[in-house]
C-alpha cells in the first residue's frame, strides 16, 4: 500500500511511531513541514524534520518530544556565557545534525537529498520528504500589529494568546520539494497527522501544487484531530486556531479541513461531536487519540487506516 502522511511536530512524530508498527515502513512517505526552519547559531535547523527522524529512530527525548535523549547543551551554554541569545536550546548532538545539513547545503546539495542522508544515518526506513527546498517561513501576526517567526513566537515569546493571524505567503510562493507531488498523486491513502492544523499542516497545503495533487489523486484522505476536549495535548494549536477564527474542537478541525478531507478520527472524549462532524460530509471514527504509549499510537494508526478503507469501499 502506497501511504503518504502529512506531518509536523511532536504529535505527528508520535503518531508515525505507531503507524510504522502496523504498516511496512518502506511503503510510507512522510511529507514534512519546513515552515519552522530557521538559522540558529550559524546553522540551518529543520525542527519538524528532525523531530520525526529522531522519533522514528527511537532516539528522541521522550519527555520533551523533541531533541535527542541524553543530549548535552555545552555549546549553547558556552555561547550564553559569551553573551549570545540562546532562547532556542539546541543540544550538542542536535547541533551536529544541523551543522551537517548546513555544510551540505553550502556544497550545493538539496534539502531533500540531505534529509535522506540523515534518515539513513539514523537507520530510519521511512521515506521522509521536506515539503519544499525553498525558504518558506511561517510568521505569526499579533494583535498589536507585530509579527514573529513561528519559532520566535513559540520558543522565545512563550506562545502568547494575542494571535491575529498567520502569514503563509512564503509557503504559497514555494515550489514543492522533490518527489512531493508524485508521492501524493500516487498514494493509495493520505493521512493528515495530528499536527497543528495552522502552522504544521497549513504550510504543507499552501505549497504550490499540493492541494491540486490531493484533488487529482483518488486516495481517501483521513485526518486525526489534534484537539481533545477543546484543547491540544501539546503546543499552541488552540491559540493559533482561535487567531484564524476556527473553533478549538475536533469539530472545528474537521470544518477547517472539510474541503479536502474524507474522514477524521476524533478522541473518545469528543464522541458527542461525531454527529456534527458527519453533518459536514466527513466520515468519523471515535477512539483513544491521546498517544501516551506506542501501543496506543499503533491502535490509533490502525483505526485511521480502517476508516480510510471504509471510505474507499463507499465510493
Amino acid at each position: 500500500m502506497r501511504l503518504v502522511a502529512l506531518a509536523g511536530g511532536v504529535g505527528a512524530a508520535r503518531f508515525l511511531r505507531g503507524l510504522v508498527r502496523v504498516v511496512d515502513p518502506a511503503e510510507l512517505t512522510v511529507v514534512i513541514n519546513t515552515g519552522d526552519d530557521r538559522e540558529f547559531y550559524g546553522v540551518h535547523v529543520s525542527p519538524d524534520l528532525d523531530i520525526v527522524i529522531y522519533t522514528l529512530a527511537g532516539r528522541v527525548d521522550q519527555e520533551k518530544g523533541y531533541g535527542l535523549e541524553g543530549d548535552r547543551f555545552s555549546v549553547v551554554d558556552a555561547l550564553a556565557d559569551l553573551g549570545h541569545e540562546t532562547w532556542f536550546r539546541l543540544g550538542d548532538l542536535d547541533l551536529a545534525t544541523a551543522l551537517h545539513r548546513s555544510l551540505r547545503l553550502r556544497e550545493g546539495a538539496g534539502l531533500a537529498e540531505i534529509t535522506n542522508e540523515i534518515t539513513r544515518a539514523y537507520g530510519v526506513g521511512v521515506r521522509v520528504l521536506p515539503m519544499s527546498e525553498d525558504p518558506a517561513p511561517t510568521f505569526v501576526e499579533l494583535s498589536d500589529g507585530s509579527r514573529a517567526h513561528f519559532e520566535e513566537y513559540l520558543a522565545r515569546d512563550g506562545a502568547p494568546d494575542d494571535v491575529a493571524g498567520v502569514d503563509l505567503t512564503a509557503a504559497e510562493a514555494a515550489r514543492p520539494g522533490p518527489g512531493v507531488l508524485e508521492a501524493i498523486r500516487d498514494a493509495e491513502v493520505i493521512l493528515v497527522c495530528p499536527s497543528n492544523p495552522v502552522v504544521s499542516i497549513g504550510p504543507i497545503l499552501a505549497v504550490a501544487g499540493v492541494r491540486a495533487a490531493i484533488d487529482e489523486g483518488d486516495a481517501p484522505v483521513v485526518g486525526i484531530s489534534p484537539i481533545i476536549s477543546g484543547a491540544p495535548v501539546k503546543g499552541p494549536a488552540d491559540r493559533l486556531l482561535r487567531g484564524i477564527g476556527v473553533e478549538v474542537s475536533a469539530r472545528g478541525v474537521a470544518g477547517h479541513y472539510a474541503d479536502f478531507l474524507d474522514g477524521i478520527v476524533i478522541d473518545q472524549r469528543d464522541a458527542a461531536l461525531r454527529t456534527d462532524v458527519e453533518a459536514l460530509g466527513i466520515a468519523c471514527a471515535v477512539t483513544e487519540t491521546w498517544m501516551r504509549s506506542p501501543e496506543i499510537a499503533a491502535s490509533l494508526a490502525k483505526t485511521s487506516l480502517d476508516l480510510a478503507a471504509a471510505v474507499r469501499s463507499t465510493r
